[in-house]
């Protein structure tokens, strides 16, 4: 990182002390968040929080790779470790007794939380916070109690839905030699996220982050284009909201459920208070590749007329969090008279999300509702969609209209925008059958991929025009009385047959 700052007392301490630690900006970025937190520099304070939940698949997952590897390491003074996302150890398998001994000593053990706000720079509080792979030697930890280890720790994202959902941990005595540590924990960090999507039930991986940049535009309305589509109260309070907080030029901060349009919301403002503005909005992109992405579109940041809309900054790394504080404060400390001070706002699934280098500069935080909780805008969202894709107007038949009014959204816009458009590719006028089979089903589970495949031809037969269960199940080879069970099972919720 750039620019001046304070040595940390953990710095200092390491000067005085001769030790010869190569301090990196993300070493030096976490011992300062571990003196802001308090933590001491002699020992490793007990934070113990009870029952670990061992019932989540991430645990069924990591603990079966865990236990793998701990077969091939048996020899070996290495203790293998889950935790949990906000650093609670789950779990611990180690051989050595005088290992495990001593990590009792220093609470790095099954119940206790162990991220960097309760012992400082260690490993799997850095990997947490900064959601990379990380290795901390010996006296590279923030407190001196810890300097007799090394730790190498590996963050795990839910292959479905992206969330961090915990970590792997291997931990050695500091004087073991540690060359092979951190590719063990990548291994089995990326074996339990594989695993994880196996055992998914027909679920898809997500999309890697690209870390986009973009210029938003104005709707059109001149050119035969949609216009901003007139949403419901839920929308347009939120809008408001924002609107205000922008005419003031405080820092605004949506938050909401994935997919409910918190950047669409923060666009549409800008477009109304600041028309004559470049909005720029930014996606994080993977941990690896934050710094080459900062470095891409904050020198955007200086210009005139520029404001940048930064999305789901809760899963930007630490130090990259600290780092564009940094670059908000300095712009904003710099503008010229007239220019915005607060040329940016940032979106995220709630505000505890909102890393403190940015939370500390929201001024306003505005709550996006999810699309179930706004079933008026459904059909507006749909026919606007529609447009995009076919270039003008489309219809929805009846039997459309009332599946997707029904159906609860957990995707919210996002997922209500690739039904539409897959569906609008199809036909101009929509019917039921043109719909995604998801649509239609209120499974309380996920499915395997040849239950999928099952409910999406039911609901495929069951939507044809005219065809009635009894149809549909002579159709498929079943009994009507399998249909109306598997009917039952999937959830599916096709009306008017019978």
């Amino acid at each position: 990182m750039s620019g001046q700052r304070q040595l940390s007392e953990r710095e200092q301490l390491a000067g005085a002390a001769g030790v010869s630690v190569t301090v990196t900006p993300r070493l030096s970025a976490s011992w300062q968040r571990s003196e802001a937190y308090g933590v001491s520099l002699d020992a490793v304070e007990p934070v113990f929080a009870g029952n670990v939940d061992d019932g989540s698949l991430f645990y069924e997952c990591g603990q079966e790779v865990l236990r793998g590897l701990h077969g091939t390491l048996a020899n070996e003074p290495v203790s293998l470790m889950l935790t949990d996302s906000r650093g609670l150890v789950l779990s611990r398998l180690c051989g050595e007794s005088s290992l495990v001994r001593a990590l009792d000593r220093v609470h790095l053990a099954p119940g206790f939380a162990f991220s960097e706000r309760e012992a400082g720079t260690n490993g799997l509080g850095l990997a947490l916070a900064d959601r990379a792979p990380s290795l901390v030697r010996a006296d590279e930890h923030y407190c001196t109690g810890l300097w007799g280890y090394t730790c190498a720790a590996v963050p795990v994202l839910d292959p479905v839905s992206g969330h961090l959902v915990g970590s792997v941990n291997l931990t050695t005595w500091s004087k073991e030699h540690d060359a092979l540590l951190l590719a063990l924990a990548q291994t089995a960090a990326g074996n339990t996220a594989a695993l994880m999507l196996a055992r998914a039930r027909g679920s898809v991986p997500r999309p890697v982050p690209r870390g986009e940049v973009f210029r938003v535009v104005n709707a059109r309305t001149d050119d035969g284009g949609p216009a901003e589509p007139v949403l419901s109260e839920g929308w347009t309070t939120a809008l408001a909201e924002v609107e205000a907080a922008l005419a003031e030029d405080l820092v605004v901060g949506v938050v909401g459920e994935p997919g409910t349009g918190k950047t669409a919301l923060l666009a549409a403002a800008h477009r109304r208070v600041r028309p004559q503005y470049r909005v720029l909005t930014a996606r994080p992109p993977e941990p690896r590749d934050a710094d080459s992405w900062l470095s891409l579109w904050t020198p955007e940041l200086g210009k005139d007329n520029t404001s940048v809309i930064v999305g789901r900054v809760d899963s930007l790394p630490s130090w990259a969090a600290t780092e564009l504080g940094r670059m908000f404060v300095e712009v904003g400390s710099h503008a010229p008279e007239g220019a915005l001070r607060r040329p940016f706002a940032v979106t995220a699934e709630d505000f505890p999300g909102i890393p403190a280098p940015l939370s500390a500069l929201v001024d306003t935080l505005v709550e996006l509702p999810a699309l179930r909780h706004r079933p008026d805008d459904v059909l507006t969202l749909a026919h606007f969609f529609g447009h995009q894709v076919r270039g003008r107007g489309i219809r929805f038949t009846p039997a459309a209209s009332r599946a997707l009014t029904t159906y609860h959204w957990p995707g919210n816009v996002r997922q209500l925008k690739e039904v539409v458009r897959e569906a609008a590719a199809r036909a101009d006028v929509i019917d039921a059958r043109h719909l995604a089979a998801d649509v239609f089903s209120g499974a309380a589970r996920r499915l395997s991929r040849i239950e999928t495949l099952e409910r999406d031809e039911i609901v495929r037969c069951l939507t044809e025009p005219g065809v009635t269960v009894t149809q549909a199940a002579a159709a498929l080879g079943m009994s009507r009385a399998t249909i109306y069970r598997k009917i039952s099972q999937y959830g599916i919720t096709v009306r008017g047959r019978g």
